[in-house]
């Protein structure tokens, strides 16, 4: 390690195979904690190659518990955080539209670091229970649409990198990874990144795959789109610049998508919006997103996944969807 953070510090670049080296190593322990935060806080300072990335995703892909859900064709919607923007939960809840139009969806999804509540923090306080077992998350999925992967339960090999996470209380480039190591390996994918950089950088990654996928940035600053101004869309399609009048929707203002404080708050808007009562701008985000998934996954125009998002909000599909989930975790 001592090496590697010489070369790291002197702005050297590592190759893939020497990143996925190091993860390897971090998950068998072989590096103590300040070696370990040393490693990540060099990543805060500087970009990470295509190399790097790659080599990081291959190594956490290859430790992780898989579980075979192909079958269900899924979609994960997953966006990176670290945009510091304190938004609602917008990813979960257009995962429940999403399931809600009939699109399967596997959502990867972990406890907030940089943000005062993530997408497991709202879903643990809903009671939905978080499994890494077959038999429960297929019949989730075969039920309601959704199964939730609460990424620490199929990542053990973290276990060593989760605590200096949680003390060091911002971004990682696990953030940046995110999304890309969902445990299902969904052949379909929507996902929010924090930056243009990475956003170029997804897009030549997922160019290697056959994932019908579409990767956004909002120019100011969002992991998602947050109909807030224009947004950057880089799917196996193509490449575009999307405007809210692309859905014939108006722009909205940051306060209009603001998230709460408190893990309390974060469910109170997310059950408000989720029961059909949030506010027109609430509900637009969502099915923006939500709508861009379902059309990525059905290969459809974003148009035509708005409109079926919104069905399924709005008349209550995406909330049974959540409640049947909850019923599930429950007995």
């Amino acid at each position: 390690m001592k090496e590697i953070l010489n070369r790291l510090i002197n702005q050297e670049s590592i190759s893939a195979e020497e990143a996925k080296n190091v993860l390897v190593n971090i998950s068998n322990g072989k590096y103590n904690q300040s070696q370990i935060a040393s490693f990540l806080t060099v990543y805060m300072m500087r970009s990470i190659t295509l190399e790097e990335l790659k080599g990081f995703r291959d190594a956490l892909l290859e430790l992780c518990l898989a579980v075979d859900l192909k079958d269900y064709n899924p979609i994960d919607l997953c966006g990176t955080g670290g945009d510091g923007k304190n938004t609602f939960n917008i990813s979960t809840l257009s995962s429940f539209v999403t399931a809600g139009a009939g699109v399967n969806v596997a959502k990867h999804g972990n406890y907030g670091v940089s943000s005062a509540c993530g997408s497991s923090n709202v879903m643990e306080f809903l009671g939905i229970k978080f499994s890494n077992d077959h038999d429960f998350l297929e019949r989730c999925i075969d039920q309601t649409g959704i199964c939730v992967l609460h990424a620490p339960l199929f990542h053990p090999a973290m276990k060593n990198v989760a605590p200096i996470r949680r003390e060091l209380g911002v971004k990682t480039f696990f953030n940046m990874l995110g999304p890309m190591v969902n445990p299902a390996f969904p052949p379909n994918q929507m996902v929010g990144v924090f930056n243009l950089e990475l956003l170029r950088l997804y897009g030549y990654l997922y160019q290697e795959t056959d994932k019908n996928y579409a990767v956004v940035h909002a120019l100011d600053g969002y992991d998602e789109i947050s109909l807030t101004g224009k947004t950057k869309v880089i799917s196996n399609q193509s490449e575009t610049l999307f405007s809210p009048e692309d859905l014939n929707i108006p722009q909205i203002k940051q306060s209009d998508i603001f998230g709460g404080n408190t893990v309390e708050e974060a469910a109170s808007i997310f059950v408000n919006i989720i029961s059909g009562n949030g506010t027109e701008p609430q509900n637009n985000v969502v099915c923006a997103n939500a709508g861009l998934a379902i059309a990525t996954s059905k290969q459809i125009s974003h148009q035509e996944g708005f409109e079926m998002a919104k069905e399924s909000l709005l008349g209550g599909r995406a909330k049974k969807s959540m409640d049947k989930l909850i019923e599930l975790s429950n007995k």
